[in-house]
């Protein structure tokens, strides 16, 4: 049942209204139930209710909102899933959308967005910033932390949603890199925006065993664009140090399906004291340990989306990835990714999205 906006913007519960027709789908419901593309409309709403309705709309595609705008408000989104990234087009009319510290009370649902403009003009505000987006910009918002988002006319804008542990294993203090303005005429913004046009466009023609590796690609070039940022500058490193991380990281990949692998190791293995070792990765997003575990979780990801390896279970497919423990290989990919292990392989060989209910706290 659809909810309505009360007096002060909360989403509350209706009885008295039958709009079966264009009811969503529960955000719990079996992964089958959420095929893709899905595509979401005002237009068979009547105009008294399609606040309401939109309101429920953007809460089921994204995390718990609310939305200020006239009553007759008229928007549509197209939301695709490219394996653990969320990719949607967002067609609206004026509004404003809140996620205030009482949404986010409800449910740790913890997700970095991107907004990418296309048409019309948006403002990103968070952490005291705010991003003004023209047509190609783009920007980052944390769903952990209050924003706002203000549409003062019609938009069209593209929206990136994945799991925050993704981009925190990557990035150093998220938090400074949210609402500034990626400009999309030059440099990875451009790259991004044209990426994205291309991939909305194709993305139903994309190979089950292509989609893990274009979602990373889209996640590397966003994160090329906001390490640019003058906010993610850090203080250079000597070329030695720039040496032993890159020492690190080849040694890492080489050996990552050993159980074995681990601080001491590599430090045995390079020559090099554990001191020296902890000097040369100080500024990283994350410390070495958990990079270590991040680059094992990507990989099992991959090979959980690869129809190849289909008849390979996942226990299998863990502990071929230094793993020796399935429940906490679970844990932490439900942490990382949004969605269990056994989710993500359903929705991969069924192109449906994973149930995205709240994660568990970190």
């Amino acid at each position: 049942m659809l909810g309505k906006v009360g007096p002060r913007g909360l989403l509350q519960r209706r009885g008295d209204l039958d709009c079966s027709a264009q009811r969503l789908p529960d955000r719990q419901s079996a992964p089958m139930l959420r095929a893709m593309p899905r595509l979401l409309s005002t237009a068979d709403v009547e105009a008294r209710h399609r606040l309401a309705y939109w309101t429920d709309m953007i809460c089921d595609t994204y995390v718990q909102l609310e939305c200020d705008a006239e009553a007759a408000l008229e928007g549509e989104i197209r939301a695709d899933r490219l394996a653990t990234l969320d990719l949607s087009r967002v067609t609206s009319t004026a509004q404003h959308v809140r996620r205030t510290p009482a949404r986010i009370a409800r449910a740790s649902e913890d997700y970095f967005l991107v907004s990418i403009q296309t048409q019309g003009r948006g403002v990103v505000s968070q952490d005291g910033r705010d991003a003004v987006l023209q047509a190609g910009d783009f920007a980052l918002y944390d769903s952990t932390r209050p924003y706002e988002l203000r549409f003062d006319g019609p938009f069209q804008q593209y929206v990136l949603m994945l799991p925050g542990p993704t981009l925190r294993t990557a990035l150093r203090q998220t938090e400074r890199l949210t609402a500034h303005t990626v400009c999309g005429d030059r440099g990875a913004g451009h790259l991004m925006i044209n990426m994205i046009r291309t991939l909305a466009a194709d993305i139903t023609m994309l190979a089950p065993e292509s989609a893990v590796a274009v979602a990373d690609s889209v996640t590397q070039i966003l994160v090329a664009g906001l390490a640019a940022l003058p906010a993610a500058q850090s203080r250079p490193v000597s070329q030695l140090t720039a040496y032993h991380r890159e020492q690190i990281k080849a040694l890492v990949r080489q050996r990552l399906r050993d159980p074995a692998l681990g601080v001491a190791e590599i430090a045995r293995q390079l020559r090099l004291s554990p001191s020296t070792l902890h000097r040369a990765w100080v500024g990283q997003a994350c410390s070495l340990s958990d990079w270590i575990w991040a680059q094992r979780l990507d990989a099992a990801r991959r090979d959980l989306c690869d129809p190849a390896l289909a008849a390979r279970g996942v226990g299998e497919i863990a502990f071929s990835w230094g793993f020796n423990d399935a429940a906490h290989f679970s844990r932490a990919f439900r942490l990382r990714f949004g969605c269990s292990p056994r989710d993500l392989r359903t929705t991969s060989e069924s192109g449906s999205r994973p149930p995205a209910g709240a994660l568990p706290p970190a």
